[in-house]
């Protein structure tokens, strides 16, 4: 068990040595280190987010190129989507072991060389090589649990706030990346955009390595708002590997990891997997123009911005178990009406829909991260690294099947009506977890 430390008033910030409790003597800093550090990581978040947005925009220019189905392009997709959450964990240990810097400079590079080698592709095998194996470890490796380990780092308080932040570093590249990439697939073509995401993220390789640090004891400051009696973690010397199937082995055995597990593979069944894979050929299978579409799911990363942000500082002030309900629930409304929506041209109720669902979109990372930090301690990272896992199966799964139905049935609304069920189930199932008890420890 650990001691509860006193808040540090955001005017106290002062350093540390590494590993020393004392105050380092000298000038205090007027802005905390630990802010410019989540602002690199928010645009690393963004250089990474160029591939996110491009399946959905790829998937009609593949399906003419070269004649594959929309089942065989979701496949690749799967993997990546696959791959990106079974990464996440053992991405956590190895930030543990050899530093945040080296981990997320190498994961760049993987999204760079997977993006930039799918101009030379000419079967499927080597989609899914780019795009699933390739691409799908980088990203995996900057992915949510990326925040998570970032913002336990480097903060105590106002966790729930920069987890929101960090989360929409996401849906802020996608605000950029989607209607530029629109813009090219409709013009140069579909090489010209992969160029440009691979050009994105390797660009962000310099400065990461210039500005990012592992920890506040490494530049001799304390996480921001840490007492005087903050004692600096002992960095683990246990291999990734071993330390990350041994924070599964212990969360399995707990009921709320289950239960997490379940609603974030849901979240990513009814986000990823659905509106961010196949929402704009769906929109297109009506009338709608691509660069349209394109552009409403940029506007769903516009308001995802607000509510993930909003989401954290909910989640500094509210029961994070309620507010994944609320979320669950409203999300599941939105998607059982979606159907009745699509139409030829844009319509208010569809601008409505995408407003409403933006602000849900990933809305449920900070409190659910919040309730890994509450439930698993020192392993909370790792373990929402699992959780975030579950989310990407869960999205993987729903990417093909949702392509499989489109090309069995013709469309897509009996996915839609199933997402909705599921998030409904999804409200349920958080409103059952329960709350750690608090313990005091005598000082």
């Amino acid at each position: 068990m650990t001691k509860t430390l006193p808040p540090q008033s955001p005017g106290s910030e002062a350093g540390t040595g590494a590993g020393s409790d004392s105050p380092r003597p000298g000038r205090r800093p007027r802005v905390h280190r630990a802010w410019w550090v989540a602002l690199v990581c928010f645009v690393a978040l963004i250089g990474a987010a160029g591939f996110r947005s491009t399946p959905s925009l790829f998937i009609d220019p593949l399906q003419d190129e070269f004649g594959w189905s929309r089942g065989t392009i979701s496949g690749a997709v799967s993997i990546n989507v696959l791959l990106y959450g079974l990464t996440a964990p053992f991405a956590s240990a190895l930030m543990e072991r050899y530093g945040i810097r080296r981990v997320v400079s190498c994961a760049l590079l993987l999204i760079s060389a997977g993006s930039g080698l799918t101009v030379f592709m000419t079967s499927a095998w080597q989609l899914i090589l780019c795009w699933g194996v390739l691409v799908g470890l980088g990203s995996g490796s900057m992915a949510l649990a990326f925040a998570a380990t970032v913002t336990n780092r480097w903060f105590v308080q106002r966790r729930g706030l920069v987890t929101g932040v960090l989360t929409a570093g996401g849906a802020a590249g996608q605000l950029v990346f989607l209607p530029l990439i629109a813009v090219l697939v409709g013009g140069p073509g579909w090489r010209t955009a992969s160029l440009i995401v691979s050009g994105a993220a390797l660009a962000v390789v310099p400065l990461v390595m210039w500005l990012l640090r592992d920890r506040p004891e490494d530049v001799g400051l304390r996480p921001y708002g840490a007492g005087d009696d903050y004692v600096t973690p002992e960095v683990s010397t246990t291999g990734a590997a071993r330390r990350t199937l041994g924070a599964l082995n212990s969360a399995v055995r707990t009921r709320v990891f289950w239960l997490l597990a379940g609603t974030f593979a849901i979240c990513g069944a009814s986000t990823n997997g659905l509106i961010g894979v196949h929402f704009v050929p769906a929109a297109h299978d009506h009338g709608m123009a691509i660069p349209t579409a394109a552009s409403l799911l940029a506007v769903i990363g516009v308001f995802d911005i607000i509510g993930t942000i909003a989401s954290g500082w909910f989640t500094d002030r509210y029961d994070p178990r309620r507010l994944l309900a609320t979320y669950y629930a409203l999300r599941g409304v939105s998607l059982l009406f979606l159907p009745m929506l699509f139409t030829d041209d844009l319509q208010p109720p569809m601008l409505f829909f995408i407003v409403f669902y933006g602000l849900d979109w990933v809305a449920t990372v900070p409190p659910t991260i919040a309730l890994c930090r509450e439930h698993f301690g020192a392993d909370g990272a790792i373990v929402f690294g699992w959780v975030l896992a579950s989310h990407q199966i869960g999205a993987a799964i729903v990417a093909f099947l949702a392509g499989l139905a489109r090309d069995t049935f013709g469309t897509y609304d009996i996915v839609w009506i199933a997402s909705g069920a599921l998030c409904a189930t999804a409200a349920l199932m958080a409103l059952v977890i329960r709350r750690r008890p608090e313990v005091t420890i005598a000082a």
